[in-house]
């Protein structure tokens, strides 16, 4: 297993749709392996396959002391969306309110091709729905206000990693 290097705001693997997961092998199982390795560091709640530079549906979690993962994620959302704080690996030392709906679930597979089936509110909803907006090619600044995005992208251009 390997702690694998976050891809920050610029690399274009954060911008291109992921492609689905048509065959679990060895390659697939490395994956899951350095995703789950890579998430369990203190502080990450979530780290999405094109953030270690692999533009596959992938995603690990950790949340609430629960680490795991899921294959080919379809997500599913309710209720009235709201701005919450939030931040991300790829665009380093930002926080801005982004709108997202306080609950989501997320249906995909695991390693075996069993159905995995997460949902949740608060923190896991808003971490199924940002990773499965980087599988999608989304950044979390998409999904602020306009004037939070324009203040975004002036830290981000003033930041020592941009």
């Amino acid at each position: 297993m390997t702690v694998r290097p976050i891809r920050v705001f610029g690399d274009p693997v954060l911008t291109a749709p992921s492609a689905p997961i048509e065959e679990i092998d060895d390659g697939v199982r490395a994956l899951v392996r350095d995703l789950l390795e890579t998430v369990a560091l203190p502080g990450r709640a979530g780290v999405a396959a094109p953030q270690i530079g692999v533009a596959l549906r992938a995603f690990s979690y950790n949340v609430d002391g629960e680490i795991g993962y899921v294959l080919n994620p379809v997500l599913e959302v309710s209720g009235e969306p709201q701005p919450i704080g939030e931040g991300c690996l790829s665009v380093p030392g930002l926080w801005h309110d982004a709108v997202r709906h306080p609950w989501a679930r997320v249906t995909g597979i695991d390693l075996d091709g069993a159905e995995v089936v997460l949902e949740g509110e608060g923190l896991m909803a808003q971490a199924l729905q940002h990773e499965t907006d980087h599988l999608d090619g989304m950044l979390y600044l998409k999904r602020l206000t306009p004037e939070e995005r324009r203040i975004a992208m002036r830290e981000i251009r003033e930041s020592d990693w941009f």
